[in-house]
């Protein structure tokens, strides 16, 4: 049997997950707290603890690093979900974190992208620690699947709503939870190089989507499929639990 996806169903599975969640595992006042983007995954997420928890427990936080170009659309989301929200802007602290490893060393390419994701990460904990919380993990499964995400920076998280669910499927989940269509439909750009998440991959998640749940094996893109493959192999370690030692 093919492979099908019940937006409805799923969507209000998703919102008696996260209810559960808080009620079986946290006190009555915590908070689900979550860095706003403004993108698809943000937006989706924060309304599905929304819908589970009430406005009154769900935080947002922004982190522009200095000028943000796109950051009505962060706004535009809290305003819509009516959800209490802090600006904290990472842009002194990366800029002063580099400024000081530059004295030892020349940071790579690498560093100077996971940097960033990492001192948001180092936000959202503290913002949940201050105002007792729990951290919201946005990524979804074609993101982890491929792992474009940074490890303990926007990987990490205290729960995974969408890490199920691949960006067709969250698209389809925004759409039910009625939310404007420029953010569920916002093109997902990194904010560095200025290319979209889909140039940087060299695919489509359309193409990434449907191979993961099995509906094209890709055959007739077979240096996609490698890609894809080589990529998910790279990247698990990022999903699975640190190694550790055990004794005989």
């Amino acid at each position: 049997m093919a492979y099908s996806f019940d937006a409805k169903k799923v969507t209000a599975q998703l919102i008696d997950w996260v209810k559960n969640y808080f009620a079986e595992t946290a006190s009555p006042d915590t908070k689900a707290v979550i860095g706003i983007s403004g993108g698809k995954d943000s937006s989706v997420a924060a309304a599905v603890c929304v819908k589970a928890l009430g406005k009154d427990r769900v935080i947002g936080v922004l982190m522009p690093q200095g000028e943000q170009a796109d950051i009505s659309y962060s706004r535009l989301l809290v305003d819509t979900l009516g959800i209490k929200n802090y600006t904290v802007n990472i842009g002194e602290t990366v800029s002063t974190f580099m400024g000081e490893l530059k004295k030892h060393m020349e940071p790579t390419n690498q560093a100077v992208v996971n940097t960033p994701a990492r001192i948001r990460m180092t936000t959202l904990y503290a913002v949940a620690a201050t105002v007792g919380g729990r951290v919201v993990n946005t990524c979804n499964l074609s993101e982890d699947w491929v792992g474009y995400s940074t490890k303990f920076g926007d990987a990490a998280g205290d729960f995974s709503p969408l890490s199920d669910l691949t960006v067709t499927e969250v698209l389809q989940v925004g759409e039910e939870l009625g939310l404007p269509n420029e953010l569920v439909h916002k093109v997902p750009i990194d904010g560095l190089c200025g290319k979209t998440d889909e140039e940087n991959l060299g695919f489509t998640y359309a193409m990434l989507d449907t191979y993961i749940r099995g509906l094209d094996d890709l055959s007739a893109y077979p240096d996609i499929k490698a890609k894809i493959d080589r990529l998910h192999a790279a990247n698990l370690h990022k999903l699975q639990l640190m190694p550790k030692f055990e004794q005989k």
